[in-house]
């Protein structure tokens, strides 16, 4: 992947230890090492506002807004050099009293959206696209990947079938008929209502890392975790989840860096992400997983503490005619740990 400032790589090194996004941590932890220096902001440049997919507002917003309410934003990350296939930029898309960032890269016709976990309550994807595309260059040519983002601003009580809602919406706003969609954790329990209640838009499924239900892995995993953000202890958070997610060869170098996690991606509130959290645990998808109708793809670890091997063994048996492949020796991270999980995914969505 390309080089980046010290201060991208720190930060970049809390996104994935939250959000597990596959990409080799060891390079950016070197990478700010070889670089020196503190942490610095990565900040977006705003490109004029271009037209959306013409809808009523979803969620009550009213159709006489204004025209910049009625518009998705394009916000622009740095490009550096790679625009031809990799052609990232930043989507804000209005979704009623709220709205939804989007991280959006690759060039193909097809359209793909990925999910993230729980992480996303910390921060959004906003200003983070060629971050975030760097691992994804397989499917640059053939797809336009979308990294979907929760809504800005949640209500309490939002539920995961809420989030799916609002998912749906953002999706049609931003014009798509039909995507191949991936969900990791929390985002393919927000993905399994996306594809029973809206199955129009999913033309393909990957759930990877998650359950059906806040089973007794998930229930303990995020009380500790809830706890942990109302105490705001970010180190510990930070550190307790790399601790439930990566295999002990990984861990052995993350452990290297954990004197800085509490520096860094801490956000000034933690109401959006108690308010994820909070869905994790009321959620329970078994009614709805007969309804999934798209080929889908379920991959977990052997090894999972966070959501347990049963969560994708409970998917496989729900889902009809559902696929299933196990990391044996891997656990919540397997997705980033698992040497050709992203092949699996790209030879799924193509085939």
């Amino acid at each position: 992947m390309p080089d980046m400032e010290p201060g991208a790589a720190q930060e970049r090194f809390a996104d994935i230890v939250w959000a597990h996004e596959p990409i080799a941590i060891q390079k950016l932890i070197d990478a700010a090492r070889r670089k020196g220096g503190s942490p610095s902001p990565v900040g977006p440049a705003a490109f004029p506002r271009c037209a959306a997919h013409e809808k009523p507002p979803p969620f009550g917003g009213d159709p006489q807004n204004s025209a910049a309410e009625r518009k998705v934003t394009p916000v622009s990350a740095e490009t550096h050099g790679r625009r031809s296939l990799m052609n990232e930029k930043s989507l804000t898309v209005p979704l009623g009293d709220t709205e939804m960032d989007c991280a959006v890269f690759g060039a193909g016709e097809r359209s793909m959206v990925l999910i993230p976990g729980l992480s996303d309550g910390l921060m959004t994807v906003k200003g983070r696209a060629w971050l975030l595309a760097g691992p994804y260059r397989r499917f640059w040519a053939d797809f336009t990947v979308y990294v979907c983002s929760r809504p800005n601003t949640l209500p309490e009580g939002c539920s995961i079938r809420d989030m799916a809602a609002y998912l749906a919406a953002a999706m049609e706003r931003l014009g798509m008929e039909s995507a191949c969609v991936m969900g990791v954790s929390q985002g393919g329990m927000i993905a399994q209502y996306l594809a029973a209640e809206h199955p129009r838009l999913v033309e393909k499924l990957v759930l990877a890392v998650t359950a059906p239900r806040a089973n007794d892995k998930v229930q303990a995993f995020v009380r500790r975790s809830m706890d942990l953000a109302e105490k705001g202890d970010h180190r510990q958070l930070m550190i307790e989840s790399a601790e439930q997610s990566y295999s002990e060869k990984r861990l052995r170098k993350l452990r290297l860096s954990y004197p800085v996690l509490g520096r860094i991606g801490k956000p000034e509130s933690y109401r959006r992400y108690l308010i994820n959290a909070a869905a994790i645990l009321a959620f329970d998808g078994g009614d709805i997983l007969g309804k999934i109708s798209c080929p889908t793809l379920i991959l977990g670890g052997e090894e999972d503490k966070v959501v347990g091997a049963e969560g994708s063994r409970e998917l496989h048996a729900a889902i009809p005619g559902s696929e299933l492949y196990l990391y044996p020796g891997l656990g919540h991270a397997s997705y980033e740990e698992g040497p050709d999980f992203n092949e699996r995914v790209y030879r799924f969505f193509t085939a």
